[in-house]
């Protein structure tokens, strides 16, 4: 590439991402993910913040590394037709996910079985008998 710079004298144009830059800014998510971890945040805003932060690095890895950004548009229409399908998924979850998580309440069920119980599953020992002689009974 230099010496084809150097035969023409006009400088070669690189059009295609930066990827040192995409590196960085990935880098720099990540630290961010870590510090909210860290953080004393309560679970919802973690948990809000940590899919925020991997959602962008998707977009990154997707737009550079996949070369999205530079393909035609119908091609980011088939991308993007996925990402609508999870997030339709996902709302349609959130009603089921959401009583569940927020739930403090542990909902006991009714134990039938006496085994779950903790009880001894095997039949108990027939009742003894008063010996009216006090004698002793003969083992078998």
């Amino acid at each position: 590439m230099t010496t084809q710079a150097a035969v023409s004298g006009h400088p070669i144009e690189h059009s295609g991402p930066n990827y040192i830059a995409v590196f960085i800014y990935l880098s720099i998510l990540t630290a961010v993910e870590l510090g909210v971890y860290a953080m004393g945040l309560p679970q919802v805003a973690k948990v809000g913040l940590l899919v925020a932060l991997a959602w962008a690095k998707a977009v990154l890895v997707a737009m550079y590394f996949m070369h999205l950004a530079m393909e035609k548009r119908a091609l980011a229409i088939i991308a993007i037709i996925p990402v609508i399908l999870v997030t339709f998924l996902c709302f349609m979850l959130l009603p089921d996910l959401t009583t569940r998580m927020w739930t403090h309440y542990d909902h006991p069920r009714p134990v039938t079985n006496p085994a779950e119980m903790g009880a001894n599953p095997v039949a108990p020992p027939p009742p003894q008998t008063p010996n009216p002689n006090n004698q002793a009974i003969p083992q078998l």
